[in-house]
């Protein structure tokens, strides 16, 4: 749990800065789109929308970005036609990886992400390979500001959170996906500093990985969620703290 948590932490903080430095908003649009075509334009009944516009809020995506985006997935812009496609596979030291991408050519992407689990020393599984030690999961991150983390843990546990962590300086909430909007915005209107709130697939089982395997683990994982394709990573290694401080 705890290394799992801290790689899920520094992941998301390091997309906020890739955004923020003008890479791409490629990724962040890919989302809205599909959330939009998926669930409809209107954020207040489509919930993958509101996540979506909230991320993109998070790297600062202009708000016409925002509006075209959902426009295409709702059909009122023309669009490239976007699919869902999650892969499997193994990473260094026998770690499980999921990787979900949006693609408009599958072909480009499965190659691309093979050759990435390739270089690294791990390899692509087929479907259902490491997807069966994961569940859909939503998580909370807090900022205590000084506050007790157990105050802000019963808080949340009273709003209906089914676990909570204090990890390093912040409070990670993990609650059913249905209830995490209600409990974030529970946690805010009871001022509490929401960090981040998002739908993850959480492992089941982890695997602790050594010093030396380590650094090979956070190359194949930092490549994955580089790759213009990829939306989301999510893996049960527990890697040591020093490796992650290096990140």
């Amino acid at each position: 749990m705890s290394g799992h948590s801290k790689w899920a932490g520094i992941k998301h903080k390091k997309a906020i800065v890739d955004a923020r430095k003008g890479q791409t908003f490629t990724k962040v649009a890919r989302e809205l789109t599909v959330a939009a075509r998926e669930g409809g334009g209107d954020a207040t009944s489509n919930f993958r929308l509101r996540l979506a516009i909230q991320k993109a809020r998070e790297v600062n995506m202009p708000a016409d970005n925002i509006d075209r985006a959902v426009k295409r997935g709702t059909g009122e812009l023309q669009g490239e036609a976007i699919e869902e496609v999650r892969y499997e596979g193994y990473g260094p030291g026998g770690v499980a990886v999921l990787v979900d991408t949006l693609t408009d050519n599958r072909n480009r992407t499965v190659a691309a992400i093979r050759n990435l689990f390739m270089r690294a020393g791990g390899s692509l599984g087929e479907t259902n390979s490491v997807a069966w030690l994961f569940s859909r999961t939503g998580i909370i991150t807090v900022d205590p500001a000084g506050q007790d983390p157990d105050v802000i843990g019963l808080l949340a546990i009273e709003q209906g959170a089914d676990d909570v962590q204090v990890e390093g300086e912040g409070v990670e909430i993990y609650v059913a996906p249905d209830r995490l909007e209600a409990i974030r915005q529970g946690l805010i209107d009871a001022g509490q500093s929401v960090e981040r709130a998002e739908v993850t697939m959480h492992p089941s089982t982890l695997v602790e990985v050594d010093a030396k395997q380590a650094p090979a683990v956070v190359r194949l994982l930092e490549a994955l969620e580089d790759h213009d394709d990829v939306q989301g990573v999510h893996c049960n290694a527990v890697l040591p703290d020093d490796v992650l401080a290096r990140v």
